[in-house]
C-alpha cells in the first residue's frame, strides 16, 4: 500500500477461498481504520468481521459513510457460482441488501458482484457472470461510481452504465480523486 489516500476500499477476494487472510491483515493494518472491506465470494461475512476486528480494520459489508458530500456504501459476496464458494447470495438476497442504499445521492457504490451484462463480468469465453440485481440496482439509483471485483478477467475494465462511471478494480485498484473529477468522472 504505497500511494497514501484518505480511505482504502476492499472490495473483497482479498485471498482465494480465505488462505492466507492473516498475511494480508498484516499488510492492510498500516492503514489501520482507514481500511473499509467488503467480503468477496472467497470469503464469508464472519470470517471478514472477525479479520477487521483482529487487524483494526472496518467491516464495510452493509455499511455506509460519507465523505466530500458522498454516501459511501459498500456490499459484499458474489451472486451464486458453480464453484460453491462461502460468499454467494441468491439474487433475491443482492436485491434485498441493496434497498438498504435507495435514495442516497450521490453515491459511491462498491460491490464485490459486478452488474450483469455489461463489459464488468465477462469472462474467458465472453459469457456474462455478474448480479442482475446488482444491474438493477445501478439502473434504477445511477451511482456517480461503483466499483467492483470478482471477475478476474474483467480486472480494469471500465464502462460508463447510464450516469454511473464504473470499473472492475480487480488487483491493481483504483485511486479515485474526488477534487480532480470531470463531469465524466473516470471514464
Amino acid at each position: 500500500m504505497a500511494t497514501d489516500a484518505d480511505y482504502y476500499l476492499c472490495a473483497g477476494d482479498l485471498v482465494n477461498w480465505g488462505r492466507h487472510l492473516d498475511a494480508m491483515g498484516e499488510i492492510l493494518k498500516q492503514r489501520g481504520d482507514r481500511v473499509y472491506v467488503i467480503p468477496g465470494n472467497h470469503e464469508s461475512e464472519p470470517q471478514i468481521a472477525e479479520f477487521c476486528q483482529r487487524f483494526g480494520l472496518r467491516d464495510f459489508h452493509g455499511g455506509r459513510f460519507e465523505v466530500d458530500g458522498f454516501h459511501v456504501v459498500g456490499l459484499g459476496y458474489s451472486s451464486p457460482t458453480p464453484f460453491d464458494t462461502p460468499g454467494e447470495y441468491s439474487e433475491e438476497e443482492l436485491e434485498e441488501k441493496l434497498h438498504a442504499f435507495d435514495g442516497l445521492k450521490p453515491m459511491i457504490a462498491i460491490c464485490h458482484a459486478p452488474p450483469y451484462g455489461t463489459m464488468l463480468d465477462r469472462i474467458t469465453n465472453l459469457r456474462h457472470a455478474g448480479s442482475k440485481a446488482v444491474r438493477d440496482f445501478l439502473q434504477r439509483e445511477q451511482p456517480r461510481f461503483f466499483f467492483c471485483g470478482h471477475i478476474h478477467e474483467a480486472a480494469g475494465v471500465s464502462e460508463r452504465l447510464g450516469a454511473t462511471s464504473a470499473m472492475n478494480v480487480g488487483r491493481k485498484g483504483y485511486l479515485l480523486d474526488l477534487d480532480k473529477q470531470s463531469e465524466l468522472g473516470f471514464i
